[in-house]
């Protein structure tokens, strides 16, 4: 069952949702290290098509909802903007919509297109959509708003969504309520956890939007330890360290896991909960 909260964000407040990094921070921002992670997902496509987890159904029926209010149509034209391999997609694909896919790695999208044929995949980004003036119905972005240059892309999946229509972004997070997920969160060092959530992962206030709505889905992954590992070692953290700290760090997960009665003896649920904020394209000034 999806907990919903309803506090808006001021569209014209101006702070940048990236500056609240309090002094504490164990991870500062470091821009060539950022561009480095940002492109290292493509030499494992197939292992992050395999390994990652999908998205509920009821996440992305809530995230689309705004687009389909008063129409006779439930079939909308959706553009799933830094597709990946097409996690999202294969989800909106399913549920009947006639779906773009924007993705810039060509290692990404060329799994994206084997995993979804059904789905129109194009190489672009956020900054630079390869879509006319007013062609989709509902934006979403799975995974990935933290990557955009929101002062870019916002008047750009602006440019491209109908008014009426959905803007909204999904993360997969770790439930570290549970004690041995939490654990995992803090021996692999950086995990995208529910509790320890990045106020950077957001949709930035913009007065072509309205302000943001927020629900969250709990859900589950079933895993093994080699498929858990397999997991961690397709983020973007663990992708960019040299192969001697990959291989501690993936170790110390083995071993982790291996002392936990949880996890111990074959399959178990690695808990999540996709967290998603939407807004609605409002209609320009006339």
């Amino acid at each position: 069952m999806a907990t919903h909260d309803t506090r808006s964000q001021n569209p014209h407040n101006p702070q940048n949702p990236r500056t609240r990094q309090g002094p504490q921070d164990p991870h500062p921002y470091d821009p060539a290290l950022f561009a480095r992670r940002a492109s290292s997902f493509g030499a494992q496509a197939t292992a992050y098509a395999e390994h990652r987890p999908d998205y509920p159904e009821a996440a992305v029926r809530w995230a689309l909802e705004p687009a389909l209010r008063g129409r006779q149509d439930a079939s909308l034209d959706v553009l799933d903007l830094a597709a990946g391999t097409g996690k999202l997609t294969t989800s909106l694909v399913a549920l009947g919509h006639r779906v773009t896919a924007v993705e810039p790695d060509p290692g990404m999208r060329a799994e994206l297109r084997a995993q979804v044929p059904e789905a129109t995949a194009l190489d672009g980004s956020a900054e630079r959509i390869p879509l006319p003036d007013a062609s989709v119905d509902a934006v979403l972005v799975g995974q990935a708003f933290h990557w955009f240059d929101q002062e870019r892309a916002l008047p750009e999946i602006a440019r491209v969504l109908r008014p009426g229509g959905s803007l909204a972004g999904l993360w997969n997070t770790d439930d570290d309520r549970v004690d041995w997920i939490a654990e995992l969160g803090r021996t692999v060092g950086k995990r995208v956890g529910f509790i320890d959530w990045s106020p950077s992962r957001t949709i930035d206030p913009h007065l072509a939007f309205s302000p943001l709505d927020n629900a969250d889905f709990p859900h589950h992954q079933r895993r093994t330890t080699d498929s858990l590992v397999a997991t961690v070692a397709t983020h973007s953290h663990v992708l960019v360290l040299e192969p001697a700290e990959r291989a501690e760090v993936l170790g110390r997960v083995r071993e982790l896991l291996a002392s936990r009665p949880e996890t111990a003896n074959g399959e178990f649920d690695l808990r999540l909960v996709t967290r998603v904020h939407r807004c609605v394209r409002t209609p320009d000034p006339s």
